[in-house]
Parts: structure tokens; C-alpha cells; sequence
């Protein structure tokens, strides 16, 4: 009976696709006879994509569920005293065979499924009901690897339990790309494993590589496994070079162009400067170019020998924003490099210390650490205003696109032409792709509501939701703790209930961090520099 339903199921499938192509190939029913033919075309192509996307996620369910119950089957039929090495090869080429996938894919595939349906119950729940992909749910099984049962649960529960203690806020998991989402979970993993960062990073540091693998057609590939401080910055740095070379008569994409500075760079003949003002709450470049000089012993255009064994701390354009108590030391909470996502508090200090040309203030919302807002009058953003974008959005805004801070322009949600201001709340960061689309196109950006968070509405008037940055409110010195507590209640950030000795950690940066000031925070750097 069982496997006759599941025929019967399958068979209408089928039937159900062979009447979407019915619709594509023009021989269905037929359309709305007083609908505009070609958008009423558009629109049923829009639709089907939209639910492919539904329906995707739902028949991957179903597989990861029958690939591990068949795995468990096996398992519980083999003998007792039967050896597992040949039974799991088995059972990996029988799963290659009927999926018509390579071995290593199989097993692979295998392994995804035994975490989804063992220890992943709300990613395996949202991806039965459609609402993320199989690539968000592949996401999810390798943030959440190296974690345990109490941290895994906690990331899971975080990006898709709204009743979880602190959701995530802004565009929900499966309305951003898998990539994106990764980002996103990377930087709460970050933020919340239970071993401390400071010690993660240590081990990475010592796997640090160059790696040079050959390609087809006279191509290969050659990449670095970095510290995130020195592969940001040497990112921004080639990007800006880039953008620089950009101009009309130029033929070269601006990929294309990285490539040949890059090379260029490395082979003794890189530029040497960048542009850019210092980095907002970081480090900013002087564009000295020792990182790109190309012989042992020669002095770079700060007039200092260079040693090509060792590695300056970054001075192209690097944003860091970096919680007060952690730059003094006080607290080991991480960083934020922008364009990369949590950083250890020593890398961070280390880049104030001896690569910032400045510092700014910012003032967060103590109860989750928001950025707060400021305006002003007149058409074109201050340079303080064009900072506070960056370290409020991260990135561009479009749905789905990752190009970083450094590399965006200003833009009023509400034109300036129609009444909107040049207050932080009517401007967004675009890159300058999505700029102009914005400007050539019937893209239209939409500010948040009381019930939406902002987002696009495209030519064919669907809304599709914007990522924005998942805040957390700054940690507090435990010995600070408690006075603080009660002055953030007397001052009405936090309920008066919130008084007791299980603080959570919510800092009124404006009043206590900040009362060091730009002066208080040099001395502090050059003492410990």
C-alpha cells in the first residue's frame, strides 16, 4: 500500500509539471483575454519560478529524509559483528547509482542528511515547508559542524524559531541567498561559540598559505589563506587602485582590472597609491604601498626599511568597528571588519594601534546595539554620514548583493526632488551597479514600516525584502555590571525588572565608553602601541 502512494504521488507530479509546461508552451487553458498578452506572460513565468522555488526545497526534504531512513534500514539489518567500512561504501554507491551523483557527491549528500534529521529539526522543518533552500539548509550543517548539541541548537533557533529569545531581525533566512545567509550565520557563530575567538584565530594563523593550483587554456589559480585584517585590506586596496583605472576609454571590466593590478602589485610594478580617507572606527590607508614593494631591503615612502618576511600591519582602507570596553582590553568581545564579520579584540587594537589615522564616536541603542540616528539639512552627506552608512548597513542594500563598504556610494530612499532629507534614515548604501539601476530602471526602494523591514519593489510590482545587519547589544565588564544596570533603568533603557545580578551584557556605550573621547582613546593606543 505503502509504495503504491508513493507512486500514485509521484505520478501526480508529473502530471502537475507536464501542465506548467502546458502553460509555457502556450497550449494550457489559455490566459485572461482582456490581460496585456506579454505581461500576462511575464507574470505567469514570474509565478512559476516562485513556486519552483516552494516546491524545491520540499522534494529535497523528502530526499534527505528517505536517504537517512535508508541508511538507519541498513544499518539496523546488517549483523552485529559486521565490519562498517564496506557497509557505508555500499550504502554511499548504492545512493550514487539511483541519484546518478558521483560517489564523493553521494557521500556528502549523506552526511548533510544525517545532520538535518538528527540534530537540525527547525532546519529540516523549514525546509519540508518550503521556506529556505537545500543550499540554506547546507549552510546551516556546516556552521553549525564544529559546535555542539547546546550551540548548534542555539544557531538553528536563532535564524529560524521566531519565539527563539533573540531572532534575528531584518530579511528572514530564506528570502536572503544561501551566501548571504552564510555570512549571517558565520558572524553569529563567531559571536556565540563557545570557545573564544582570540583562540580559534591562533590556530588559524598557524595554517596560514599561499596555494597555486593550474587551470585549463593557460589559466591558474593563486590564492592566500590570510588573516582577515591583511586579506581586507589588500582587497580594498587592489579595488580602489581598480576603480581608480576605471574611465571611458578604459575596455577592461573592473574584475578584469583587479586581476592585472594584483599581478602587477606582486611582480614589482604596483601602484603606489590608494585613495580614500581614513577608515570610519578603524584604520585608514596613507597609501604608502609597502605592502606591494618588491625587493628585500627597500624603503618604502615612509622612509623606513622594509622586510619583505614581514607582513605591516594594513594600511590601505580598512573599516574595524570595535566596542569601547574591548578596545581597552576590558572585554575580549569581537570586532567587526567590514566586508569580513567578527574579528579577535587583539586583531583589532593592533589595527587601531598602528595603522588608524583616526578615530569617530558612534553611538549605539544600549538594548541592541543599533547605530542611532543623525541628520542633516543640506542635499550632499557629510563625511561622518557617509562612515555611519557603512558601519550601519555593511554593505550594499540591494536584495542579495555583497559588495562591501568601502566600494558603495550614498543614496536618498525618498529623492531629495521630492521632499526627502539627508537624514541617516532616508539614505542607503548602493554600489554603484544597483545605483544605476536604481536611476535607469522602475526599481524603487521602500523605507521600513511598523510591519515590513525595507526592501525593492521591482518593474513587475513584486516586493523583495533588503538584508540588514543582525545587531547585538555590547558586552559590559562584569565588574561594571551591576552599577550599570541600574543607572540604564533610571535612564529607562532597560525595565526596572531587568535589575539583578544575571546582567546581560547591554552597555550604555554613549555615556560610559565614550566618555574617553577621541583624546582619551589615542593615549590609550599610544601607550599600549
Amino acid at each position: 500500500m505503502g509504495r503504491a502512494a508513493v507512486a500514485k504521488a509521484f505520478a501526480d507530479i508529473d502530471a502537475a509539471v507536464a501542465v506548467l509546461f502546458a502553460e509555457l508552451d502556450g497550449t494550457g487553458p489559455g490566459a485572461d483575454p482582456d490581460a496585456d498578452p506579454l505581461q500576462d506572460r511575464s507574470d505567469l513565468c514570474l509565478d512559476m519560478l516562485a513556486g519552483t522555488a516552494r516546491s524545491e526545497p520540499r522534494m529535497a526534504a523528502v530526499k534527505a529524509r528517505a536517504a537517512s531512513e535508508y541508511v538507519d534500514n541498513i544499518h539496523s539489518m546488517a549483523a552485529p559483528d559486521a565490519p562498517a567500512m564496506p557497509r557505508e561504501a555500499s550504502v554511499a554507491a548504492e545512493i550514487a547509482c539511483v541519484l546518478t551523483i558521483g560517489p564523493r557527491a553521494a557521500s556528502a549528500f549523506l552526511s548533510d542528511s544525517h545532520e538535518l534529521t538528527t540534530r537540525l529539526p527547525l532546519t529540516l522543518s523549514a525546509l519540508q515547508a518550503g521556506t529556505i533552500s537545500w543550499q540554506h539548509a547546507r549552510v546551516m550543517v556546516d556552521e553549525t559542524a564544529s559546535l555542539d548539541p547546546a550551540g548548534a541548537a542555539a544557531l538553528e533557533a536563532h535564524f529560524l524559531d521566531p519565539a527563539a529569545p533573540n531572532p534575528a531581525h531584518g530579511c528572514p533566512a530564506g528570502e536572503m541567498p544561501a551566501s548571504r545567509f552564510r555570512h549571517k550565520a558565520r558572524i553569529w557563530r563567531e559571536r556565540h561559540h563557545a570557545e573564544s575567538i582570540e583562540k580559534r584565530h591562533a590556530k588559524g594563523v598557524l595554517d596560514r598559505r599561499v596555494e597555486y593550483t593550474p587551470d585549463r587554456d593557460g589559466m591558474a589559480w593563486l590564492s592566500g589563506y590570510l588573516p582577515a585584517d591583511q586579506a581586507a585590506a589588500t582587497w580594498n586596496r587592489i579595488t580602489a587602485i581598480a576603480r581608480g583605472l576605471q574611465g571611458p576609454d578604459e575596455q577592461r571590466t573592473l574584475t578584469q582590472i583587479r586581476a592585472d593590478v594584483y599581478a602587477a602589485a606582486l611582480l614589482g610594478g604596483g601602484h603606489s597609491r590608494s585613495t580614500g580617507e581614513g577608515g570610519t572606527a578603524g584604520c585608514g590607508g596613507d597609501g604608502d604601498g609597502r605592502a606591494f614593494d618588491g625587493d628585500a631591503g627597500r624603503k618604502s615612502s615612509g622612509g623606513e626599511a622594509w622586510n619583505p618576511g614581514q607582513v605591516p600591519t594594513p594600511r590601505a582602507e580598512v573599516l574595524v568597528t570595535v566596542p569601547v570596553f574591548a578596545l581597552l582590553g576590558a572585554t575580549e568581545e569581537p570586532a567587526m571588519l567590514d566586508g569580513y564579520g567578527p574579528i579577535p579584540a587583539s586583531m583589532a587594537r593592533d589595527l587601531l594601534a598602528n595603522g588608524a589615522g583616526s578615530f569617530h564616536r558612534v553611538l549605539v541603542d544600549p538594548r541592541d546595539g543599533a547605530q542611532l540616528e543623525i541628520g542633516r539639512k543640506s542635499y550632499r552627506p557629510t563625511e561622518a554620514m557617509r562612515r555611519w552608512l557603512r558601519m550601519r548597513d555593511g554593505r550594499c542594500t540591494f536584495p542579495g548583493c555583497s559588495n562591501q563598504s568601502l566600494d558603495n556610494e550614498a543614496d536618498h530612499l525618498l529623492a531629495w526632488a521630492d521632499g526627502g532629507t539627508t537624514g541617516v534614515s532616508n539614505l542607503r548604501q548602493l554600489c554603484p551597479r544597483h545605483h544605476r539601476l536604481k536611476h535607469a530602471s522602475t526599481w524603487t526602494p521602500t523605507p521600513a514600516t511598523k510591519n515590513e523591514p525595507p526592501g525593492w519593489i521591482s518593474p513587475s510590482g513584486r516586493h523583495y525584502t533588503s538584508e540588514h545587519q543582525d545587531w547585538e547589544p555590547p558586552q559590559l565588564p562584569k565588574e561594571l555590571q551591576p552599577a550599570m544596570t541600574s543607572k540604564l533603568a533610571a535612564a529607562g533603557c532597560i525595565p526596572p525588572s531587568a535589575q539583578r545580578d544575571s546582567f546581560n551584557g547591554h552597555a550604555d556605550i554613549a555615556h560610559i565608553g565614550l566618555s574617553l573621547g577621541e583624546d582619551g582613546l589615542e593615549r590609550y593606543l599610544h601607550a599600549h602601541a
